[in-house]
């Protein structure tokens, strides 16, 4: 984070929190994917809603905050 101001480094922070709600969405249908595809299978439709505005969520904050590109 060399070059990054108090501001800009606790920006960074909040982009993470972002960029782990989508690993840990995604994490959930790999779960499904690998051990309940056969019962759980009607809540990837959901969850892939989630995943594209938790998606929509980062690249909007990257897009206010374009020196974390």
């Amino acid at each position: 984070m060399a070059g990054l101001t108090d501001e800009q480094k606790e920006k960074k922070k909040e982009l993470a929190k972002y960029k782990r709600k989508v690993v840990e969405l995604a994490g959930v249908v790999h779960d499904i994917v690998e051990d309940t595809i056969w019962t759980d299978y009607d809540k990837l439709p959901d969850l892939s809603e989630k995943i594209a505005v938790a998606m929509k969520d980062v690249n909007d904050f990257k897009e206010q905050h374009p020196y974390l590109k």
